[in-house]
């Protein structure tokens, strides 16, 4: 008799999951707090044979063998307490794809930065001629993957504080952490929790691995200064003599010898946090035995990431950019020290419990005029007027929001969507929130 598994969440890892257990013979029940009219067109192919359970908690949760997790779904909700406390195992769907993949792993987490840390280490690897993939986090399910995984095959793998809450197995031979500043802590309730999450990345390493970790930031320092279960390497925008680091305006490797990998004035991507993403992914690189010259090559070919900070062109003049990618605020704040000239801010999003004065703080004198929507844009603007700024509109919508713009916009100007929020109240994810920006603006400028 098969074991009778529960998939809660029907973003595409769940879905992902779902797939996986059907083709392994498990009999699956789909669930979603959505209606299930809303998945018609997914649940389609191997998915129509599983059992659905939509619009609301799913029932009788003591009778599974197995409850699989989505990412966007808390731990803490009543039911998943209840299968913990009935000995029902409770995993992720990263994890179950983890245990049923062969290959090898490198994961990637951070408050910022992982998007493009990850494309760039699988574009290293790529040049290295590796049959690699960047998976995870980055929109890409690894269960997409595991019926054809292979021991010589590299995942490269973006994980979220979400993904990691759930993991039980994981075990990355090389694992980073970029930075971590406050974040989700909606769902994590403190900032304690939200660290302990983002340390479970490294839970089953041992000498054999290693962590990359950030030397310049407090936290990810901390974090290498009090375990020894692993191998740490830190990286540094600043001269270390142990890491990657940058010394005389180039990037250097000091480990057994020091190597030098290539000048900072070529990489193309622009601004410090990207600097800080490249040591990351050299760090990966070269740990997992890529030569420097490989790293360098491929290194200078990478242009960045679709919706972090990402050139959409000039419309009547005005530069637009698209940071749909920022859901915090501490990743649009690095997007505004990138900005030079006079901006036009499209903001807000749903309410994740962030705070915003650093994000207002850092407005400067470049924020022209600030268009908010969303569900924390009164909070927002009140942060904003707090601190003096009072050129604010409210809008309802996208479409609104990028019309007001081009009437404020003059020639010369730039054009700014960088929210320093999740998409969830708006959008199902902040890649279709950069999609529908990108296409507002080129429908708004013909």
């Amino acid at each position: 008799m098969s074991k009778k598994v529960l998939v809660i969440g029907m973003a595409r890892s769940g879905l992902s999951a779902a797939k996986l257990l059907i083709h392994q013979g498990y009999h699956v029940t789909l669930n979603d707090s959505k209606p299930l009219e809303t998945f018609s067109d997914v649940l389609e192919g191997p998915l129509k044979d599983a059992t659905f359970d939509f619009g609301g908690a799913p029932k009788d949760i003591e009778g599974y063998d197995l409850v699989v997790l989505s990412p966007g779904v808390p731990t803490d909700l009543p039911f998943i307490l209840t299968a913990k406390n009935n000995h029902i195992e409770v995993i992720g769907a990263l994890e179950l794809a983890y245990q049923n993949a062969k290959g090898n792993f490198y994961g990637i987490t951070g408050t910022n930065g992982k998007t493009t840390t990850t494309t760039l280490t699988h574009e290293i690897f790529k040049a290295d001629q590796r049959d690699a993939y960047a998976v995870g986090n980055i929109g890409n399910p690894l269960g997409d993957y595991v019926l054809d995984s292979h021991d010589q095959r590299d995942f490269i793998t973006e994980i979220s504080s979400f993904q990691l809450e759930s993991i039980h197995k994981f075990h990355a031979h090389i694992s980073a952490i970029l930075n971590i500043t406050p974040d989700h802590l909606n769902r994590h309730k403190t900032m304690e929790a939200y660290v302990e999450a983002k340390k479970r990345i490294f839970e089953n390493q041992t000498q054999e691995d290693y962590l990359v970790l950030n030397y310049d930031d407090a936290p990810t320092q901390k974090i290498g200064e009090t375990i020894n279960q692993t191998q740490v390497v830190y990286f540094s925008k600043n001269a270390l003599n142990r890491g990657v680091y940058v010394e005389n305006g180039k990037i250097k490797i000091t480990l057994d010898k020091t190597v030098e990998i290539m000048n900072v004035d070529e990489i193309f991507i622009p601004g410090s946090h990207n600097l800080e993403n490249v040591l990351a992914a050299v760090a990966i690189s070269y740990l997992a035995g890529i030569q420097p010259e490989v790293i360098r090559s491929a290194v200078m070919a990478f242009k960045g990431v679709e919706h972090r900070v990402e050139y959409v062109g000039v419309y009547r003049g005005v530069t637009c950019y698209n940071d749909s990618k920022a859901t915090n605020p501490e990743s649009s704040i690095v997007a505004l020290k990138t900005m030079v000239k006079p901006t036009i801010l499209i903001a807000g999003g749903m309410d994740k419990g962030s705070v915003f004065d650093e994000f207002v703080k850092a407005f400067e004198n470049k924020i022209k005029h600030l268009i908010l929507l969303g569900e924390t844009k009164d909070l927002i603007e009140e942060t904003a007027r707090k601190y003096g700024y009072s050129v604010i509109s409210k809008v309802a919508d996208m479409e609104e929001a990028v019309d007001l713009a081009f009437e404020i916009c003059e020639e010369g100007d730039v054009l700014l969507l960088s929210p320093a929020c999740a998409s969830w109240d708006m959008y199902s994810s902040f890649e279709v929130r950069g999609e529908h920006f990108k296409s507002c603006v080129m429908k708004r400028s013909k």
